[in-house]
Order: C-alpha cells, then structure tokens, then sequence
C-alpha cells in the first residue's frame, strides 16, 4: 500500500484526501482491510482523523465501516461495477461535451502528450503508469468543463473504479488498455462537436466492460464453490 505522510494542518481534510487518492489510483484492492491505527501510523497522525476520514468515505460510498477500528474497501460484485459504469458514462460524456466548447490549442497539446505517454506505458505493460497517465487524460478533460462540482462528482465515481481496476491489472487482465476512444475524442475537441465527444468517452469506457464483467463473472463463480 501506497501512503504518504502528512505534512501538519488540518489533519482530518488531509488524511481524507490522501486515503481518496489512494482510491483512486487503485493502491488498495475490494475487500482489502484498511485498520485505522496502520494508517495512522502511515500517515504520521493520530487515529482520529483517520477516523474522520473513513466516516467520510463511507458517506460517500468509498468505504465500508465494519467496526471503529477497520473500515473495508468495498467488495467487487458485478452489480456495483455497472452502477458505477453507468453513471460513469453519464457525467463524463457530460463533462467531454462541455469540454468541446473550452478547449484551447493548448490543452489539445497536454492531452496529446499524456495520450503518448499513455501509450507508451501500455506497449511497456507498465499497468501503473498506464493508469495514472489515463487518469491525468480524463481528468484533465474533465477540468475543462468548467463545472467543479461535475468534476468533483466524477471523482468520486473513480474513488469505487480504482480498486476494481487495480484487482482487474494485479490477474493480468492489462491488454484491454488500447485507447483509440482517446484518439476520437481529441479530434471531437478540434471540431467542436459535443455529441462526438460525449460517445467517444462512452466508447473509451465500455472498451474495457466486457473483460472485467466476464473477470468479474469468474470470480463470483469460484466463490460459490
């Protein structure tokens, strides 16, 4: 687990941010334990605002409190993965349509560099810098919207995706990553047209569906065993 210690300041907002980022960038897995007492140990802090963060995301549906010492990184079940998928395509695509009419010759050329080194990540199997190169693509899109709460919301959505995915990557399911939704959405932004834009997001995240829902149908199979 990746964590890193906490500079001093409000220490409950941070330590929230830090468990979030960790979320997000997939350093923990569905159904991993999280105990209080190791992250604040990780963290530098006290257990009590490490407490207050998990209440936080549990709020949000990041985490599960099972007692006040652990909370649990929710489990992997198909349902949640396609609630989370759905409204995925919903308010990105809404964020890329919105994107089409901020985007300046500049961000083109920020997005086509995180694509290149996207790709390049990809063709090295590096699955972690593969991630976090297409995070830094979307997100950057996202920004673009101009809606900080959109964005805000579609963080979170990616809070609950990036344990999945990082279970998905540590089997070995890494050949889906190809993105040429990514290619389409960036000439969607040359020519200014939302509804490209909005499907080629839907594309890019329905490009992975079918092996992580079959991943996802193995496992729940085995467990029933």
């Amino acid at each position: 687990m990746q964590i890193q210690p906490l500079e001093q300041g409000n220490l409950s907002a941070r330590a929230y941010y830090s468990i979030r980022e960790g979320l997000i960038a997939g350093n923990f897995k569905p159904g991993e334990r999280l105990v209080m007492q190791d992250l604040a140990e990780r963290l530098g802090t006290s257990v009590t605002p490490v407490r207050e963060a998990c209440l936080r995301l549990v709020s949000e549906r990041g985490l599960e409190l099972r007692s006040g010492r652990f909370a649990i990184v929710p489990t992997l079940t198909l349902s949640r993965y396609i609630e989370v998928r759905t409204i995925r395509i919903a308010l990105e695509g809404l964020a890329a349509e919105l994107a089409t009419r901020h985007v300046t010759a500049e961000n083109l050329a920020t997005l086509e560099t995180l694509h290149a080194r996207f790709e390049e990540a990809e063709q090295q199997n590096d699955a972690v810098a593969a991630m976090q190169y297409n995070r830094e693509f979307h997100f950057t899109l996202y920004r673009l919207s101009g809606m900080e709460m959109l964005t805000a919301q579609i963080e979170g959505l990616w809070v609950s995706m990036g344990p999945i995915l990082n279970l998905f990557y540590s089997k070995g399911h890494n050949t889906y990553l190809g993105a040429s939704a990514h290619l389409t959405l960036m000439d969607a932004l040359r020519e200014k047209k939302p509804a490209k834009a909005r499907k080629a997001i839907a594309d890019d995240i329905l490009g992975a569906s079918d092996s992580i829902i079959e991943f996802i149908d193995g496992r729940e199979r085995t467990e029933q065993r």
